[in-house]
């Protein structure tokens, strides 16, 4: 073998390492690039108990209930399915029946929500292009929920009351 073969050799298995390498990462985040899973997609994806992830949709009106020691329950929907939610802890000031919210926790076994956080948007005008077409496709659209005015910060606000900004 010359020395130019010997030197292609090497290149061309090196870019099929790299490639093989970026393949295999791109499939281990493939699920976790998602802001956040819909009652929809966690239904049809049947989401084990114990996995972590974010749950977003509106906050049902006249689910939410609230318990001893800062305990909250409610249920989150987007048009199809609901999906129980609880909490402990304090709720943003945003926070309100038929508000859009994202959770973070995970399922138990019993399929109620487990939240450890709980997020709500500052602009009313703001939704995320995911559940907005999910809106339109289902009929639940308002149009005015696409003409934000100005430059509408997509901001979301923690349970703790820290600034977070949504991400596109």
């Amino acid at each position: 073998m010359t020395r130019k073969q010997r030197r292609m050799t090497i290149i061309g298995g090196s870019l099929a390492v790299l490639a093989l390498a970026a393949a295999l990462v791109l499939n281990a985040l493939r699920d976790s690039i998602v802001f956040f899973s819909t009652p929809t997609m966690v239904a049809e994806k049947h989401v084990e108990p114990g996995k972590r992830f974010r749950l977003g949709g509106l906050v049902q009106p006249g689910s939410l209930q609230r318990g001893d020691n800062l305990a909250v329950t409610f249920e989150v929907a987007d048009g199809n399915a609901k999906l129980p939610v609880a909490f402990k802890g304090i709720l943003p000031d945003l926070f309100r029946e038929g508000q859009g919210v994202v959770a973070e926790g995970a399922l138990d076994a019993n399929g109620v929500f487990k939240a450890d956080t709980v997020l709500a948007k500052h602009d009313e005008t703001y939704m995320p292009k995911d559940v907005a077409d999910a809106l339109k496709k289902q009929g639940h659209w308002k149009d005015d929920y696409g003409q934000a005015s100005g430059a509408a910060t997509p901001a979301a606000t923690t349970a703790q009351g820290n600034p977070q900004g949504a991400v596109r």
